[in-house]
């Protein structure tokens, strides 16, 4: 028998496009745009070029104005380039009006976070919570995508819930949503009883934008191996790892990460996965302070949490990644106001971080570094709610002597 060849696909080329609204300047866009590169880079394109265009609002027609459109076309034609990816949803009409313009692939935001998610999706539950948010935003695009499918044979954007949407209707996709959701509902159940299962055990979660660390960290409090890597929704599945501090048991969770413009449907069908947020006693929010553009992540993560209705649950700040947050010091001669970029960590410790009622903690996962400060401010939140849980068991509030 002849050895199987192994073909690989060659990595498709992508152009991005994005807005500079009348309340945004551009270096803000410019970190938009790095983030979607990421996102390409995550779901195996090529980023080749970024158009931003000024505009206050969205062109209804188009996205962009008929002229930045006609410029977009003119280089994916000279330079053979596979998918148009918009920084922002799109509706079923601008996407049919911006392909027959560009005459290429065309994806939204929400398209290549949930081709993302596909890919990411290991377990029957992930799956099915990506099966069934990828239906829901198929549904109103669906004489769009029925004719774009069935003339491909893969690529980023297709990796959908299989074959059958090319030959399916409207009516069809709706009983499966239907039996997703019964599906799903079920998982549910058994989710449930397992989280009863683990009795009165304090619970904490990580939770924080996607790829800060929090992966990382759970390995190293949990002393376990959960799966990171420095990619955009490395977890999907929630992890849950049992963790003694000093004498304190605990039970840790890692969950999926959350981002800007998160796919509404996503979150509607992922949060059965979040119950483990919901349900947990305190919530470690880890925060990428070498990230520049740290502020918007934590209202991104803090909307989130009011979303899936765990905004009121006992948050502990960590900052992560401090080896890798950088600073300019300015001349003493310069009297210009101080920027963001020119706090130091001491200056920031300072600011509204140390003024909150949050306690806050500034480590670096991947060094280790401040991991025991760490412990020993979950020691003290865990030995509070002990406390309160379990009063008859005193002995355990006391350290071990040194």
């Amino acid at each position: 028998m002849p050895d199987l060849i192994e073909i690989k696909q060659e990595k498709e080329t992508v152009v991005l496009i994005g807005l500079i609204g009348q309340d945004e300047d551009r270096r803000r866009a410019k970190e938009h745009i790095d983030e979607l590169t990421f996102l390409v880079d995550t779901a195996g394109g090529i980023t080749v070029k970024a158009f931003l265009q000024s505009l206050s609002t969205p062109n209804t027609k188009t996205f962009v104005g008929s002229g930045k459109l006609e410029e977009i076309h003119k280089y994916i034609k000279d330079h053979e380039v596979d998918i148009a990816v918009f920084d922002n949803e799109l509706s079923p009409s601008q996407i049919r009006n911006i392909e027959k313009v560009l005459e290429c692939k065309i994806l939204d935001r929400n398209n290549l976070i949930l081709d993302i998610f596909a890919g990411r999706a290991k377990t029957a539950h992930a799956k099915t919570q990506v099966e069934l948010a990828q239906y829901v935003y198929l549904l109103p695009r669906l004489t769009r995508m029925w004719t774009h499918l069935s003339k491909q044979k893969g690529g980023i954007g297709l990796k959908g819930p299989g074959e059958t949407e090319i030959e399916t209707d409207r009516r069809i996709i709706r009983d499966r949503i239907s039996l997703l959701k019964k599906k799903l509902i079920q998982i549910d159940k058994q989710k449930a009883t397992q989280r009863k299962n683990r009795g009165k055990m304090v619970r904490i979660s990580l939770v924080g934008y996607t790829n800060v660390g929090k992966s990382t960290l759970m390995n190293i409090l949990s002393k376990s191996d959960v799966f990171a890597e420095n990619k955009l929704f490395a977890t999907l599945d929630t992890t849950v790892r049992k963790v003694v501090v000093e004498n304190l048991p605990f039970l840790l969770s890692d969950t999926v990460g959350f981002i800007r413009k998160l796919p509404h449907s996503l979150i509607e069908s992922f949060k059965s996965t979040l119950d483990e947020v919901r349900e947990s006693d305190i919530l470690l929010h880890v925060v990428d302070i070498s990230h520049p553009d740290f502020e918007d992540q934590i209202k991104t993560v803090e909307n989130t949490l009011t979303e899936i209705g765990a905004s009121d649950k006992h948050t502990m700040m960590i900052f992560n990644k401090i080896d890798a947050y950088t600073f300019t010091e300015k001349d003493e001669d310069d009297l210009t106001p101080l920027e963001k970029e020119n706090y130091s960590l001491e200056d920031l410790k300072k600011t509204w971080m140390a003024g909150t009622d949050q306690r806050c903690a500034f480590i670096s996962a991947k060094k280790k570094t401040n991991i025991d400060t760490l412990r020993s401010l979950l020691y003290e939140e865990v030995k509070k709610i002990h406390i309160k849980r379990y009063p008859y068991n005193s002995y355990l509030y006391q350290k071990p002597e040194e």
